[in-house]
């Protein structure tokens, strides 16, 4: 890519103007569709790029003090957690730990944080993906928002009151889980999520051919956190996402080959689409037709071709997402390797599973051609998709209806507005875009690639997460942001959706353990300092005040497993204490009327001092205290 200087040396007044030659014509670019599409005929002046940005600019800028519309909540990516944002302000508010260890909060460290991993966990990463929250009729309710992990074969829940993951299940006889979204109607019944990479049965070396090998379509219970069921498919499965009415869930599936290598995943001409009937599927269950697989007791039932449970609506080779539409008429199938999205009517689904349409492909009803490797779709509730192109680094505004007029015969023009956007982008998510109540005001893409937005900082270069402004006729590029880790995707939820507490309920079932404890050990966390002694098992009970510990010195011995548990007495909140014990590892975070606790052996003889390292008060150094190990 040329460097900026190169690109304006023939242009000064580009350069002067602080406008870049890609983004001059890119609006020159925009203009042009604009009046293709009859929104205008001349090309858009330097001024007029100018005014129109710095309108939208203002509308983005939250001064001091004054609060976002919006939460974003963020895939950490690689990372393994989950980032809340604040949008339009784009500021970072909080980084939720789930499938990672986090040394600032304790997470994977503390025991209530093992109660959720495992208290034998070995897996200390987490590929997380897409975050969804529980809905009610189709919108937001704000209670659990759910995260998968690629990595591990993984799904986690945060509780969104406490903004705390509460429950993580492995997902059995799978690999890979990737695609994951919220049962809208009536209620988050089940989460449902797709396994991709396909595997053996039984998987334990006796077989490598593959040749009957197959993945899983799964729905996890979203208040216990069980598995229901399992759906065995053809291909491997991709992004999915549900109808409004509880009834169907549809999946983007590419590798109709059965290849195990790159070239052999593209050579048919159609994957699908496969569309899930979801009553069939627990009605097969009630009946008693499903077989268990392993050791594993989940209901599998087989959704491969010609089963009754499902139905494979053959769309362009190895597509990608797949999208509901705001006013649940569209699944939306993203090409990737077809410049095409595969728009499917779900009102035709029922004459499709009653055998009454000839062919799979009666359920289409357009194909508009948007670009190059289009991979995810969003929308603006007044007809409009926003599609992400990743090849030609570009979102595209493109309007239903008009595309499947197009479909139909007529002449139109369906294409509103290209814009650029920096660099190669995948997951983009409109405000309140897949629920009933879409508003079509922010649009933010997730570009991968981000050389020459920002400092140079290495070889490994951040990713770029941009806000755009899509509440007009035109899109207005207004914000780069830089993001480490690769977050996969997001969601913007309206600010009122989300009630978080501002200090812990004494009886919150997320310390349930440490309580359980200290009532078979005779001890009120909100009143005792005491050490119980129980063989070379000791437990210290302190509560916390800012600014002191409500145990300054305890006593061991060397090789005795301590656990200490800290309850915040604290009653104002943002009032967050710490524990932490030198050079042994260990930390944690005790927010308002929390109880948390760590357990570690104490191996080293002599004199350890514990301090509060999360700034609590004027006189926070002097929160502290010693541990007396005596040697063995």
């Amino acid at each position: 890519m040329k460097k900026r200087d190169e690109l304006t040396k023939d242009a000064p007044e580009i350069a002067e103007g602080g406008l870049s030659r890609r983004r001059f014509m890119g609006a020159a670019a925009m203009a042009g569709v604009a009046g293709a599409a009859g929104l205008g005929t001349a090309v858009m002046s330097r001024e007029a790029f100018a005014a129109a940005s710095e309108e939208a600019r203002n509308k983005f800028a939250i001064h001091p003090g004054e609060l976002d519309e919006y939460y974003g909540f963020w895939s950490g990516g690689q990372s393994g957690e989950v980032r809340v944002l604040g949008v339009p302000s784009m500021r970072e508010l909080m980084r939720i730990p789930v499938f990672n260890l986090d040394g600032a909060t304790g997470w994977g460290l503390t025991n209530e944080s093992k109660d959720v991993l495992g208290h034998d966990n070995k897996v200390h990463n987490g590929d997380s993906h897409h975050p969804h929250i529980s809905m009610t009729d189709g919108r937001y309710d704000g209670k659990y928002l759910f995260i998968n992990d690629k990595a591990n074969s993984r799904v986690a829940r945060i509780r969104l009151d406490i903004m705390k993951c509460d429950k993580i299940t492995t997902i059995p006889n799978v690999q890979a889980i990737h695609g994951l979204r919220c049962q809208k109607v009536p209620h988050t019944k089940y989460v449902f999520c797709n396994a991709e990479f396909t595997i053996p049965h039984p998987n334990d070396g006796s077989d490598f051919s593959m040749e009957d090998s197959y993945t899983m379509f799964n729905a996890v219970d979203a208040e216990t956190m069980e598995v229901a069921w399992q759906v065995i498919v053809d291909g491997n499965l991709d992004n999915t996402d549900a109808d409004f009415t509880g009834k169907y869930f549809a999946s983007t599936c590419y590798n109709s080959e059965k290849a195990l290598d790159l070239a052999g995943t593209m050579r048919n001409d159609r994957d699908w689409a496969v569309v899930f009937n979801v009553p069939r599927i627990e009605q097969a269950i009630k009946n008693g037709n499903f077989k268990t697989l392993g050791d594993s007791k989940v209901p599998v039932v087989d959704g491969r071709h010609g089963s009754e449970l499902t139905r494979y609506i053959p769309v362009p080779k190895n597509p990608h997402g797949l999208n509901t539409s705001p006013d649940g008429k569209y699944f939306i199938a993203n090409g990737k390797l077809s410049p095409t999205c595969t728009v499917i009517a779900i009102d035709k689904l029922d004459d499709l599973f009653a055998g009454k349409l000839k062919d799979e492909r009666d359920v289409v009803v357009a194909e508009p051609e948007l670009g190059l490797g289009p991979l995810h779709t969003t929308y603006d509730g007044r007809g409009n998709a926003y599609t992400t192109l990743f090849i030609d680094s570009q979102v595209c505004k493109w309007n239903v209806a008009d595309a499947i007029r197009h479909y139909n015969g007529e002449k139109v023009n369906y294409i509103r507005q290209k814009l650029d956007v920096h660099y190669q982008p995948g997951h983009n998510h409109a405000s309140l875009t897949e629920t009933r109540d879409a508003d079509g005001k922010w649009l933010v893409v997730l570009s991968k690639f981000s050389k020459d937005r920002f400092l140079p900082v290495g070889p490994l270069h951040p990713e770029n997460d941009q806000l755009i402004d899509i509440s007009g006729e035109e899109m207005k590029l207004v914000h780069d942001g830089p993001a480490f880790a690769e977050p996969h995707d997001c969601i913007l939820v309206r600010r009122d959706q989300i009630k978080t507490k501002k200090i812990w309920e004494r009886n919150d079932p997320f310390f349930a353990s440490a309580r359980e404890q200290a009532e078979k050990d005779g001890v009120t966390l909100e009143m005792d300092n005491k050490i119980i002694r129980d063989g070379n098992k000791v437990r210290v009970y302190m509560t916390s005040v800012a600014p002191a510990y409500g145990t300054t010195e305890f006593k061991v011995k060397q090789g005795d497993e301590v656990t200490v548990y800290i309850t915040n007495l604290d009653m104002v909140e943002d009032v967050t204490h710490g524990f932490c014990m030198v050079n042994h590892g260990v930390a944690m975070e005790i927010s308002p009327q929390q109880t948390s606790s760590v357990t570690f052996v104490a191996d080293q003889p002599g004199v350890h001092w514990y301090y509060c390292n999360w700034f609590c008060h004027a006189l926070h150094m002097e929160m502290r205290g010693r541990m007396l190990v005596e040697p063995a």
